[in-house]
């Protein structure tokens, strides 16, 4: 009996060793319940669509400022008055010029009347006659300098009351009073208070996530923001490499000059990174073609981040039992 039972040993050995190894065992998800839509952000800041100079455009002493740093002031309300004595005898001595050319135009214009009649009566020459009616037009000429230069003087005289061109915020004040303002001198700088702009500074591989998000927010030291998208500069700045993109506030508007940053969920369904595997140098990913493993490459896949991979979107993941495959190697799935 001893000697039959080694016998039988021998006889099963070469069964068993024929017997074919069971696939490994592998869990999977769909990737529906595993994709994830990361969060993305840029800086930003809250701009003004009017940042203005008010500058002086005549010569006068300061008068009055009615508006400091700080203060709102409504649209067409007065900012900054100029003394405007020597401006009111400019019209003065504008509105003599004119009176005094009027008057040489209508004595122009009897004279020729005058010499007509008598030219009718061969009293008066033809080259009289064309003499006087020339006086006419230099003096109807002049009429019209004079009343140009009346307009002249009237719009200095309105330009010594400097008025908020919008509903403005008084950034900085230049202006002093008694001090001599001269054309061009600055003499205030406003912010429009109402019409606020998101500008953002988006990197380029970003902005096609940004087009298509549904929500994105403002967020700073203001607070939290919603905010829509306007436009999208074509051109990337050289020192930033970004993209500079403007967006309007939906609701409130933060105050002009906050700093903050735009944050927005990417529409692209992505693979978790720690799903991403690397075969060769080829990052991709396994999934179930039913009984078998299939490795899909991921374009663009870098270790330890999430992938776009919108490829998956009716594939079963593999989650669990992924490290030792291969492509085409045959599984068994849990269930």
């Amino acid at each position: 009996m001893r000697r039959i039972l080694p016998l039988l040993a021998l006889v099963t050995l070469p069964a068993l060793a024929q017997q074919p190894a069971q696939p490994p065992t592998v869990s999977a998800k769909s990737f529906k319940e595993l994709a994830l839509h990361p969060e993305r952000e840029a800086p930003a800041s809250a701009v003004s669509l009017n940042e203005s100079r008010l500058s002086a455009e005549v010569t006068a002493t300061v008068k009055e400022v009615a508006f400091d740093v700080g203060q709102v002031a409504p649209k067409g309300a007065v900012l900054i008055r100029l003394e405007t004595r020597d401006h009111e005898l400019g019209v003065a001595r504008a509105q003599a010029a004119l009176d005094s050319s009027r008057a040489r135009a209508r004595l122009a214009e009897q004279q020729l009347n005058r010499a007509r009649e008598l030219a009718k009566q061969n009293f008066y020459s033809a080259e009289a006659l064309t003499q006087k009616e020339t006086e006419l037009a230099v003096q109807q000429a002049q009429v019209k300098l004079d009343a140009a230069q009346l307009a002249q003087a009237g719009r200095n005289l309105e330009k010594c009351t400097l008025r908020a061109p919008f509903q403005a915020i008084v950034r900085s004040r230049q202006a002093q009073v008694g001090e001599l303002a001269s054309p061009g001198a600055p003499l205030m700088t406003l912010s429009e208070a109402t019409r606020v702009e998101i500008a953002a500074q988006v990197p380029p591989r970003d902005v096609a996530s940004l087009q298509g998000a549904g929500e994105v927010r403002f967020t700073g030291s203001g607070g939290e923001h919603a905010v829509k998208l306007l436009r999208i500069s074509p051109a990337i700045s050289r020192e930033a490499r970004s993209v500079d993109v403007r967006l309007a506030f939906d609701g409130k508007p933060a105050a002009p000059g906050a700093d903050g940053r735009i944050l927005w969920r990417d529409p692209q369904p992505h693979l978790p990174a720690e799903f991403v595997s690397k075969r060769g140098a080829t990052f991709g990913v396994f999934v179930l073609d039913g009984a078998t493993a299939r490795f899909l490459p991921l374009p663009g896949a870098q270790e330890g981040r999430p992938v776009a991979a919108a490829m998956l979107a009716d594939k079963m993941v593999v989650i669990d039992g992924r490290h030792g495959l291969a492509d085409g190697q045959a599984v068994q799935a849990k269930k």
